[in-house]
């Protein structure tokens, strides 16, 4: 794994733009313009490098499925990841004894690599991970340009297409398949992720509509959720985090007319209702509880940092949260605080170093089998807005 820099293409704003990446640029504090989009350098691989990390990416991917049953046979929602409403704890426990019956897209594990030793588990986004599009389009266009003859961490497309194709028969007969994201999205990151979902789910041959989370009506009269048209919204693939989903203001509908894979509510949502035992930090802490001193996982704890106080500083996260929200580092020899809000306290381990960039990988899944990569730096500890995504190339 090394970090090369390179001269951008020319117009290389308005080819990324065109393949979809609609927002290349961040807007920082300042006022100014930054690439988000960032060809100025690129990664490097080697095969069996990247043959390794799909390995750890597949076992932990297995190792989470462990925790979640786990979880669920012990009845530790409540106690580790805060959900205290018994009727969702009971909702998420079916969609999960169901998953076999519920369609199950993609995740993104996010990785501490620096090219030697083994790569740790920062975090798992099972539930709405964006950088999706960046991912699976503009930089493998990148390195046909830039690299032909040459290979990518990089199946996304081909194994998004193929499995909605594999997991159509799980959809509702004679209804199209909805895509929905928040009109919330100022920046059209979440928009054009569910629209590149979408176009791969016609690939498959499935029928899609478009909808904003704003636009899902509730038909008082039959009790459904429904389009602007009226239309029942039968399933509906969100980017909209469980949490949310389950708890504003129409989430007691939710609950109501869920659809676990068993014929019984009106609305089957993807992803399904068990991401959330994989979607909260409380999982890393889970993962250490039953996999003690594993290479790829960190120490991670949920009632303080414990030891990592005194010997390697820790990281804490609130159990819910994206783009690094609510993220605090803390140095060793830091006073042992214990947050007000419920938080996974993991040992920090720095990003690593490249040129002045703090890297991490974000490793993709689709169906539990490693499907690619997406490389984001910023110039914190924190993976926050302002990072940027840079592409990658195996020689």
């Amino acid at each position: 794994m090394k970090r090369h820099t390179t001269t951008p293409r020319p117009g290389w704003q308005q080819t990324v733009e065109d393949q979809g990446l609609i927002y290349p640029l961040t807007r920082y504090p300042d006022d100014t313009l930054r690439p988000y989009w960032d060809e100025s350098a690129y990664y490097v691989f080697s095969l069996p490098e990247v043959e390794a990390l799909e390995e750890v990416v597949e076992e932990l991917h297995a190792m989470c499925l462990a925790a979640a049953e786990h979880l669920v046979a012990r009845d530790r929602l409540a106690q580790d990841l805060g959900i205290t409403d018994p009727r969702l704890a009971g909702l998420i426990k079916e969609s999960w004894r169901r998953r076999a019956e519920l369609p199950s897209l993609y995740g993104r594990f996010d990785l501490r690599h620096d090219g030697t030793g083994p790569a740790k588990l920062l975090e798992y986004n099972a539930d709405t991970p964006t950088s999706l599009v960046e991912a699976a389009g503009p930089q493998w266009f990148w390195m046909e340009e830039r690299f032909p003859g040459a290979d990518q961490w990089n199946s996304l497309h081909e194994r998004l297409v193929e499995a909605w194709r594999r997991q159509a028969e799980l959809l509702p007969p004679g209804s199209p398949l909805y895509f929905a994201h928040s009109a919330g999205d100022e920046l059209g990151e979440d928009l054009m992720t569910v629209a590149y979902l979408r176009e791969t789910a016609d690939q498959a041959g499935l029928a899609t509509e478009s909808i904003s989370m704003e636009d899902i009506g509730w038909d008082r009269l039959s009790g459904r959720f429904v389009d602007k048209k009226l239309r029942f919204l039968r399933s509906c693939f969100k980017l909209y985090p469980w949490e949310w989903l389950a708890t504003d203001r129409f989430g007691p509908h939710v609950l109501d007319t869920l659809d676990n894979g068993g014929g019984t509510g009106s609305t089957l949502w993807i992803e399904p209702a068990w991401k959330m035992l994989l979607s909260n930090k409380a999982l890393l802490a889970i993962l250490w509880e039953l996999y003690p001193g594993h290479p790829n996982l960190l120490p991670a704890y949920l009632d303080g940092p414990r030891d990592l106080a005194a010997t390697t500083g820790w990281v804490a996260k609130p159990l819910l949260g994206r783009e690094g929200a609510g993220v605090t580092v803390h140095d060793p020899g830091a006073p042992a605080a214990v947050r007000e809000e419920p938080c996974c306290y993991q040992e920090l381990a720095p990003l690593p170093d490249f040129d002045g960039n703090r890297t991490v990988l974000g490793a993709w899944v689709v169906e539990g089998e490693a499907a690619g990569l997406g490389i984001r730096e910023s110039s914190g500890l924190i993976t926050d807005e302002y990072a940027r995504f840079l592409p990658h190339v195996i020689l």
